[in-house]
Parts: C-alpha cells; sequence; structure tokens
C-alpha cells in the first residue's frame, strides 16, 4: 500500500464526464506532476484527495497518520498578521513546547523536584531536535528564496496583492514541511529567479509532492513520475515530463488503434444483426450476436479537446505615440515607485518585467483607469482603444455562465454567435452553461480571451494571460499576439513566451529614470 490510494474513482460535473474508474497510486518519496488539458479535472483531483470534492463513486484512502499540506492559494487568513508573524505560525507547535517550558521553569521557584527537572529537558531535547532555535533563519531563507522578504516582513498581509499572498501561503506551507505537499500551479505568481529557487527546493525535498503545472520545464526538473489525465481515465508514468512524453505518444497510438479495431468490430455486429434479425432461419444467430455486441464493453472514442483559434481585429492608430507618460506615480496609500517617465511608438509590443509586488499589475490598472494615479500624468493617442486581460480569475457573478458573462458584456451578439465564439476559444458547448466557478482556470482564462476577442481595440494590456493556459491554448494565443498590428503592454514571468518576439522588454524599475523615451 502506498501512501495514497486512488481506487476506481468516477466523477462527472452535469454532462461533462471527468474520471470514469480511474486508479493510481502515491508512494513515499516520489515527485509527482499532473498534467491534462484545460478543463480534464486536474484541480478536481486535488480537491478530492483533501476531501472538499467527493467523487461519485471509488475510494480515496490515504495511509494512517499522514499529514497532508495543500496550497490553497484562496485560503482565508488574517489580514492583519504581519508577513513574518504569520509564517511562524508554521511552527505553532514548537511555540506552544516553549510556552510549557517557560512555565516549567517559573513554577520551579516552588517546585524542583526531578520529576519536573526531567520534563523540562524532555522538552528542550525537543525544541534543540527540532531546530526551534533557528526557526527565524529557515523562515528568511524560505521568505528570501520566494521573494517575500523585499515585500516587507513586517508587512500586513491586507497590505499585500493576492499573488503576493499566495506566495507567502506557499512558503508557510514549505516551511510547515507535511509528509505529502499538494500544489496547484505554485509558479503562477513567482518571478523566473524564484522559480529556480523553488525548482532547487523541490527537487531536494525528502518528502513527497503532488504538482499541478502547465510549464513543462520546471515539471522536467522536480518530478519521478507524472499522472495524465486523458480520455477519462488518470494513468501513471515513471520518470519526468521528457519521458512522459515519449511514452503517452506511444500509448495515445494503441488507444486510438484499440478504439479503431473495437468500432470496426462492432459495426460488423451491428451489419449482421440488421441483415439477419428479420428472417426466421437467421434469427437466432442474430439474437445471439446481439447478445455479444452487449456484453462489449465500448471503449470511449480518443477525445480530441477543441484547438482554440484566438483572433483579436486591429484597429490602426494614426499617433507616432501611442502612449505617453511623465512622472506618474502609482500604488493605492503610498507610491510603490519612483516616479515613471516613458513612452510607447506606434505598434510597439512592450513587456513589462520585475519581481512580484514591485507594481506592474498596479501600473496596468492605473493605465485602464482602473485605480487613480498618485500624481504625474499619462496620455493615450486619441483613437486608441484598449482592451485588458485581468491575471485575477475574478468575475462580477460567479454563477453565471460563460454564455451569461459574454451576452452581458456584448449584448448585440446572438446566443449563437457567441456559443461560435465561445467554441472558438476552446471551450466545450458542455462548459459554456455551466457556471464560471465550476470551470478550470484555464477554461476561465479562455472566457476572458473571449471577450478580448470581441472588444474592438488597437492596443492591448495584458497582466499574465497565459498562467492558466495549457499548452497548445498557450501556443496559439502567442502566435496570435505575434501577428497583432497594434500595440501591447504584457506583463508576463514567462519569457519562454515573449523573449523571441517583443519588441522590448523592460524591467519597471528601468522606467523610473528621471530622462523620458526609456522605451525607444
Amino acid at each position: 500500500m502506498g501512501l495514497l490510494d486512488v481506487i476506481n474513482i468516477s466523477h462527472s460535473f452535469g454532462d461533462k464526464s471527468l474520471y470514469r474508474e480511474a486508479s493510481f497510486e502515491l508512494f513515499k518519496g516520489e515527485h509527482m506532476g499532473v498534467v491534462g488539458r484545460n478543463g480534464t479535472g486536474k484541480t478536481t483531483l486535488l480537491n478530492s484527495l483533501i476531501g472538499e470534492v467527493i467523487p461519485d463513486v471509488g475510494e480515496i484512502r490515504w495511509q494512517k497518520g499522514i499529514k497532508v499540506g495543500y496550497l490553497d492559494q484562496h485560503a482565508k487568513i488574517d489580514k492583519e498578521v504581519m508577513v513574518f508573524d504569520y509564517l511562524k505560525t508554521a511552527f505553532i507547535e514548537l511555540y506552544k513546547t516553549e510556552s510549557e517550558l517557560n512555565k516549567i521553569y517559573e513554577n520551579m521557584m516552588f517546585d524542583s523536584s526531578e520529576k519536573m527537572l526531567d520534563k523540562a529537558a524532555d522538552y528542550q531535547s525537543l525544541l534543540e531536535n527540532s531546530g526551534f532555535y533557528e526557526i527565524e533563519s529557515r523562515i528568511l531563507k524560505v521568505a528570501d528564496g520566494l521573494g517575500i522578504t523585499a515585500l516587507g516582513m513586517d508587512s500586513k498581509l491586507d497590505k499585500l496583492s493576492g499573488g503576493q499572498r499566495a506566495k507567502v501561503i506557499l512558503a508557510k506551507l514549505l516551511l510547515e514541511e507535511p509528509n505529502v505537499l499538494l500544489l496547484d500551479e505554485p509558479t503562477n505568481f513567482l518571478d523566473k529567479e524564484h522559480v529556480e529557487w523553488l525548482t532547487d527546493h523541490l527537487r531536494a525535498y525528502d518528502g513527497t509532492f503532488i504538482v499541478i503545472s502547465h510549464d513543462f520545464d520546471f515539471l522536467d526538473k522536480i518530478t519521478t513520475c507524472i499522472c495524465d489525465i486523458e480520455f477519462c481515465t488518470i494513468k501513471k508514468y515513471s520518470g519526468n515530463i521528457s519521458k512522459f512524453i515519449e511514452l503517452k505518444g506511444l500509448r495515445r497510438e494503441g488507444y486510438i488503434r484499440e478504439f479503431e479495431a473495437q468500432k470496426k468490430q462492432i459495426k460488423k455486429y451491428e451489419d449482421y444483426i440488421s441483415k439477419n434479425k428479420a428472417r426466421a432461419s437467421t434469427a437466432n444467430m442474430a439474437k445471439s450476436r446481439q447478445k455479444q455486441l452487449d456484453k462489449i464493453d465500448r471503449i470511449p472514442p480518443p477525445e480530441t479537446a477543441p484547438k482554440p483559434h484566438f483572433h483579436f481585429s486591429s484597429l490602426a492608430i494614426s499617433a507616432q505615440k501611442s502612449l505617453v507618460v511623465k512622472d506618474l506615480e502609482i500604488g493605492y496609500y503610498y507610491p510603490l515607485l519612483p516616479k515613471l517617465n516613458f513612452k510607447v511608438e506606434s505598434g510597439q509590443k512592450i513587456v513589462i518585467t520585475g519581481f512580484n509586488g514591485i507594481g506592474k499589475s498596479t501600473l496596468l490598472k492605473t493605465l485602464i483607469h482602473q485605480i487613480s494615479a498618485i500624481s504625474g500624468k499619462y496620455k493615450f493617442a486619441d483613437n486608441v482603444k484598449m482592451g485588458f486581460f485581468e491575471q485575477d480569475l475574478n468575475w462580477k457573478n460567479p454563477a453565471q455562465t460563460p454564455i451569461q458573462i459574454i451576452a452581458d458584456e456584448f449584448p448585440k451578439q446572438s446566443q449563437s454567435q457567441i456559443r461560435r465564439y465561445l467554441a472558438q476559444c476552446g471551450l466545450k458547448a458542455a462548459s459554456t452553461i455551466q457556471s464560471v466557478s465550476t470551470l478550470s482556470g484555464g477554461e476561465q482564462a479562455k472566457v476572458k480571451i473571449c471577450s478580448l476577442m470581441l472588444t474592438k481595440s488597437n492596443f492591448l494590456i495584458l497582466d499574465e494571460p497565459t498562467n492558466h493556459l495549457d499548452g497548445d491554448a498557450k501556443e496559439v494565443f502567442k502566435n496570435e499576439l505575434i501577428n497583432w498590428e497594434g500595440n501591447m503592454i504584457l506583463v508576463s514571468h514567462e519569457s519562454s513566451f515573449y523573449e523571441e518576439w517583443a519588441d522590448k522588454i523592460v524591467n519597471i524599475e528601468d522606467l523610473s529614470e528621471i530622462k523620458p523615451n526609456v522605451i525607444k
């Protein structure tokens, strides 16, 4: 028996079947990656493992006494707590032990019996063996590796952005060192150097973990096995992602051959039954074939997920300067950066980088008038029409379906047109009539892209648009941005996504120079 046994689980959302009698095991020390197209049920699987989602049938069995830690980026936390104090809660049991030890020392003024001395010695030994006196340095090491110390260890959690809080939650989970880590897209809010730190940390991790990620480079370095969700099954492969890709191709070919052979056999039975059931001389034989046909355990057809075809219509920009920013201070309560000065020429595609929390998203939200500038000014060319992609998967009404969301935003579009656009973005028909909150992150991102496609624009402002997209969708999205003829400001932590085609890649701190025209 492994640390985890998943036994014949089946689960559906409405008419959408995710798994049918799927099984796999997780053994001590394994570093497992979970992959699959958007909407196949990767996050649902993790939620099932922690008991948040109950499969329709089947069993999920953890070994007794196993401590499981789950990265919940939306966990409810006390936002009044400071970052450092929150991270210290990873060692709450040791702090309780220290408190008990201090009480014993206080009581020794009245009771210094051998029993009390032994108890104090036991507590002291426990603290020393658990590395209690190195806790602060351990916290700072992890916080520095994930870029949290730059945010201020005495900052209150309510002052942090959603992505920054997600990093703090991840840090606490790593410090807790549970027997099994469950991580859902842990790199989404990390910069390149912090992804590298997490990669090294997980590669050296003595425990067991399961990681969902669309970043195959990341998975290739940290995994010892892969679980692939496809054809409503969960198939486990030994080795890293490179080995998996090789084996998966062979498996898919075998599955298709088996399906086609069975389809051929079924048709043969059906043709025989159709020709012979009406004749008295052959009716019994036809009934016998029908019984054989009924007993066949039919192989589900190979799923061909709809491949997205994104297309953004570009309006012309006549002005030479599409955007001019002068002495712009951005922030909420106080400036996050020195004054920003830069210009964007007509047709330029700009990528803005910089560590998380420095103000990249705040800059974009300021430019689209979602938040007010603290001081300074910026001006777009008169005929600029903006299209915006926000990284947070927040919806005004999470109970709405994708069809309802697009219909509210674009009331002139008919239901059939909206369905066609959503299908063009890679959403299955069943997904378009589900509550958007029940869709996977990738499917929700495609709803946002659909809205972007229907927005007539010539200046795209994109905040981490690839965070939740699978490999196929990401490649199609990249090619469409390459062909886009308008302006673009993109914030992204995936250098492999933009480095081949961006006109300029600028660290946001470099936009703080005194002289304008940082971007030329």
